[in-house]
């Protein structure tokens, strides 16, 4: 009886650790989270950046032999041999469809020196406001080194790697063969969802099972991180389906018609660069607020919801003189 309650005892526990980020990919603000800043091992969601900085640094076409370094991996592999040759291309397919811990230290050791290629994992998580994530490996286990992230970390990351038209290409794949090698993506959801666009699952004993995913509907894109959760095909689809139908795509900035004039001395003009969108409910788009900062040494409009800050865009300058000087260079070119 005693075993018996303990075990449930753990079960629940698990369920309660869980950690959840649903995320606008447009605007980054986050829809519905649980847990999300808590730092936990991330298991083989770690590849999510192995393969962005691989992408980043290296060429597809480019072949690498496998050496020492598969040596001493286990769990999750491709099975690939020693004095194999493959593409980078090849290497991330079975990196990202079927997780393989050796595709990731022939990767690492390839792309850049070893040491090199962790310290860009770093530095590209922080870049991306990845504030709270460690990486120490480019495959995720967990016994020597250690990665440590956050759902809302990880959420970023997926929401930065599906710009990246060769990371979607790769995980979108549902089996690939070179040699005599078939790898098959253990992403389940990408053939029970037809709206989901990118996946990776990872799992080892200490951080239980973890997946980040993205979806696309209707031109609205969502990204799903969890962390602990058992069932986590089923909470991903279910979220989706939730949140597409809860929110609709409004454009709040637009580059081509954000654009005012200052009558000072210079009757300066004023323009953004990026277009910005992002999820509301109807009731929120009466909450939204626009401000616009001016100084000397910064110019920048700020999007609020319930004056809470959610994005900031920065304002260019260009004078009366500096615009017409443009135009004119710009007129000269066709004649």
């Amino acid at each position: 009886m005693k075993k018996i309650l303990f075990i449930l005892l753990f079960l629940f526990c698990i369920k309660i650790n869980a950690s959840i980020v649903v995320m606008d990919a447009d605007s980054k603000r986050v829809l519905y989270s649980k847990n999300m800043n808590e730092q936990k091992l991330i298991a083989s969601t770690t590849k999510i950046m192995t393969s962005i900085i691989a992408l980043e640094n290296g060429i597809l076409n480019d072949e690498y032999i496998v050496g020492d370094e598969i040596d001493n991996m286990y769990g999750s592999m491709i099975y690939i041999k020693k004095n194999e040759k493959f593409s980078l291309n090849d290497l991330l397919h079975g990196l990202m469809l079927q997780s393989g811990n050796d595709a990731a230290m022939v990767i690492s050791h390839n792309v850049l020196k070893y040491d090199d290629f962790i310290a860009q994992m770093n530095l590209k998580a922080y870049s991306i406001g990845m504030y709270n994530t460690t990486f120490e490996n480019p495959h995720g286990l967990n016994d020597d080194t250690k990665n440590y992230s956050t759902a809302y970390d990880m959420a970023l990351l997926m929401r930065y790697a599906i710009n990246n038209k060769d990371f979607l290409k790769i995980t979108q794949a549902k089996k690939y063969k070179v040699n005599n090698y078939i790898w098959y993506n253990k992403n389940k959801l990408l053939t029970d969802y037809k709206y989901l666009i990118s996946g990776k699952i990872g799992y080892t004993k200490s951080s239980g099972p973890v997946f980040v995913s993205a979806a696309r509907k209707n031109n609205k894109t969502i990204v799903i991180a969890s962390i602990n959760e058992s069932d986590k095909f089923n909470l991903h689809k279910n979220l989706y389906e939730k949140y597409f139908n809860l929110y609709e795509k409004y454009e709040i900035l637009n580059k081509n018609t954000f654009s005012f004039k200052v009558k000072n001395d210079n009757y300066d003009h004023y323009y953004i660069k990026n277009n910005f969108n992002m999820l509301l409910t109807k009731d929120e788009i009466k909450k939204l607020d626009i401000r616009i900062t001016l100084n000397d040494n910064y110019n920048y409009v700020n999007v609020y919801l319930n004056n809470e800050l959610i994005h900031t865009e920065k304002i260019y300058k260009l004078s009366y003189k500096e615009r017409n000087s443009k135009v004119k260079s710009l007129l000269s070119f066709f004649k």
